[in-house]
């Protein structure tokens, strides 16, 4: 078994070969390719957001790839490999949670999240700490800009984080990276994916490649025509009206308040989505995710009343919208449940790589050579300490280093901004042994494990509340702590993805990291000024932003109930955990894989219903599998299944891009619009 096992991991190192030569891909194109990014690409991701729930996604990646290599063949010129890896590098950054969700459009949220009502109800709203956002009080009474006295240390924290952030994953990230692919020399089957996507997608100029720009033209057109009726008109429209004229429902239509009532399915959030992005989507999941995420939201809807009438969805009251059934049925029942599933699926994700592991670890001698790689040569300590010139590698000790600095600065950062007072208790202080013991523990081994599985099979698990059990356990009380840059649940497995497919392109080290240094500053700065403007449009949430009206609340009761964790007194969140349920939840996801497996069934169900079982609405499951059985029934009966997959995701990023370039037109009208109202002239 082992020496078959070896056999398919050399198969996945063999097929997409280590290029001989690595190049330095950064120059003039790079810097053009920013200005872009920053330009045209990060205010319709951010408006996107804001408008409809998803930005420009994945997809912008293989847009951004694409039109430059279209504009370099028409210049007379071609762009290398390795200059697409940083094109597909760069955009990722730009338009990930990195920026968009998770550092500078942040700011966005949390001007919200200190006004919102949902922090009021919960008691957390004055204790929000003033490097997130200025005061309620002074919120209150100043203007729609970041560009004033009371923003500059939220700014300024913020940007601090994100470089830190950036610096970081050249740490444990690249030595994770240099352990799983120079010492043990796993396969990372989703690394040679990556490559070939990178370098085939572009190349479009080769006979036999046209399918690929009918496909995306097709997609780009019906995104464009959609994009017109579903963000145009209602972008467009509210420039110059209190509330846009929407042709189409965003983001769903209510049919909670109507149709959910004691007498007939109550508790039960009911919603359509008329978004057909989703169709598509539909078409690009796997199919059987789908079908279990379907199946979960049909039998929570006859589930819901059922535990209405025996008493366990007590919260809920007739008249509430889909938003707050929701909230009040995660406190009384999903929370709980949802915890024991996602518990079933770490289980069962670990304990077959973790035999495998264990196999590979007490292999014969014979075992161990036939796995060997012609590259290895010398004792591992000396491959690891190795500064290979041509791969522009640097020694893992640099990395550990580089490690140590960024937890000591996360740590030192989170002591100074909970200093508290020696008279103080324990638990008023930020407990800094207690997180550092954790971060120099506990972080390297649950990173180790995800990179051994992205290494192996492609996927990472996570322990589900990891970040709440170490905030309780920890000993501090107060929301501060949810707000500070606690190193507990950083995932490196990204990172060292990324390393592998930079080296299968031939890429230098030094290359993302000059994009780091040159490139993010005008990503941030962008960034920044575009969230900016979008703020003086209109305020958000608004009916403007049609998406935060309706969900931000939903997303500040959610984070709100988990800060109450660490509060004074009494917490809705530790009060809304019942482990009879989460054993519940737990024990029917082993059952579930259990009877999969003994039915040879997909295990994909599981996986979906997850997704299902965390109240997935059916404005969102119908139209997702609508469009997985159009994709299944009839699109690969036509074209086969592995050429309709190549198909539908070109034609989904052809989509998306059609929509992001309405949004942005859309965009760019209303920021002329609105600069002009304001002129006096």
């Amino acid at each position: 078994m082992a020496r078959r096992v070896d056999k398919e991991i050399q198969e996945y190192r063999d097929l997409v070969p280590v290029p001989d030569q690595f190049e330095d891909a950064f120059g003039p194109k790079m810097i053009v390719a920013a200005l872009f990014l920053g330009l045209i690409m990060v205010p319709g991701s951010i408006y996107l957001t804001l408008f409809m729930g998803a930005g420009l996604g994945p997809a912008a990646q293989w847009v951004t790839v694409i039109l430059f290599a279209e504009v370099a063949k028409r210049s007379m010129k071609s762009l290398r490999q390795q200059e697409i890896f940083l094109l597909y590098y760069m955009t990722g950054i730009a338009l990930s949670g990195q920026l968009q969700g998770g550092i500078l459009s942040q700011l966005l949220w949390n001007q919200y999240l200190v006004q919102s009502p949902a922090a009021e109800s919960m008691g957390i709203a004055a204790d929000i700490p003033w490097w997130i956002a200025p005061s309620k009080e002074v919120l209150a009474d100043a203007p729609r800009t970041f560009f004033t006295g009371a923003w500059v240390n939220p700014i300024l924290f913020m940007v601090g984080m994100m470089v830190l952030s950036r610096i970081d994953q050249f740490g444990l990230g690249y030595a994770l990276y240099r352990i799983t692919s120079h010492i043990e020399k796993l396969p990372f089957p989703m690394a040679p994916v990556g490559a070939m996507g990178i370098t085939a997608l572009a190349d479009t100029r080769g006979p036999g490649q046209e399918w690929r720009w009918r496909c995306f033209s097709l997609g780009g057109v019906l995104g464009m025509g959609f994009g017109l009726i579903y963000i145009g008109v209602p972008a467009l429209t509210g420039t110059f009206l209190n509330r846009p004229i929407e042709l189409i429902p965003i983001p769903w239509l209510d049919l909670t308040p109507l149709l959910s009532r004691e007498d007939f399915m109550p508790a039960t959030p009911l919603n359509l989505v008329f978004d057909a992005g989703l169709i598509i989507l539909g078409m690009v999941l796997p199919f059987w995710a789908v079908v279990g995420g379907f199946v979960a939201m049909v039998g929570v809807l006859f589930l819901n009343p059922v535990l209405y009438h025996a008493g366990v969805l007590t919260s809920w009251t007739p008249g509430m919208n889909v938003v707050h059934t929701q909230f009040n049925n995660m406190l009384d029942f999903y929370l709980s449940f949802s915890i024991g599933l996602m518990l079933a699926i770490f289980v069962m994700s670990v304990l077959p790589i973790t035999w495998y592991i264990w196999r590979r670890m007490f292999r014969s001698p014979a075992e161990q050579q036939l796995s060997d790689d012609t590259e290895s040569r010398g004792p591992w300590w000396r491959i690891l300490t190795d500064r290979n010139r041509n791969r522009g590698d640097f020694s893992i000790l640099t990395a550990l280093g580089i490690y140590a600095f960024s937890t000591v600065t996360y740590i030192t950062v989170s002591t100074w901004l909970m200093p508290g007072t020696p008279e103080m208790n324990y638990q008023d202080r930020f407990p800094w042994p207690f997180f550092l013991a954790l971060a120099f523990l506990y972080l390297p081994i649950i990173n180790y494990i995800n990179a051994k599985l992205e290494g192996i099979v492609g996927q990472t698990v996570q322990i589900p509340l990891v970040q709440e059990a170490a905030f309780i356990l920890s000993g501090y009380r107060g929301a501060a702590i949810w707000f500070a840059p606690v190193p507990i649940v950083n995932d490196y497995a990204g990172a060292v993805r990324n390393f592998r497919v930079l080296e299968l392109t031939g890429t230098r080290l030094r290359s993302i990291i000059k994009i780091e240094l040159l490139a993010l500053p005008i990503l941030m700065v962008a960034s920044l000024v575009f969230s900016e403007m979008i703020w003086r449009m209109a305020p958000i949430p608004s009916a403007i932003y049609p998406f935060t009206e309706e969900v931000w609340e939903l997303q500040a009761l959610n984070f709100s109930l988990r800060v109450t964790a660490t509060a004074e007194g009494s917490s809705r969140f530790l009060e809304a955990l019942n482990f009879s349920i989460i054993g519940g939840g737990l024990a029917s996801g082993l059952l579930a894989f259990a009877l999969l497996s003994f039915l040879n069934l997909p295990t994909f169900l599981i996986y979906g219903a997850v997704r299902g079982f965390g109240q997935m609405t059916p404005g969102h499951a119908i139209p997702e599998m609508f469009g997985a059985l159009i994709g299944r029934l009839y699109f690969e009966r036509k074209f086969g299944r592995q050429n309709f997959k190549r198909y539908i995701m070109i034609v989904m990023a052809g989509f998306a891009a059609g929509v992001g370039l309405t949004a942005m037109g859309s965009v760019a009208i209303a920021f002329i619009a609105k600069s002009t109202s304001t002129l006096g002239y």
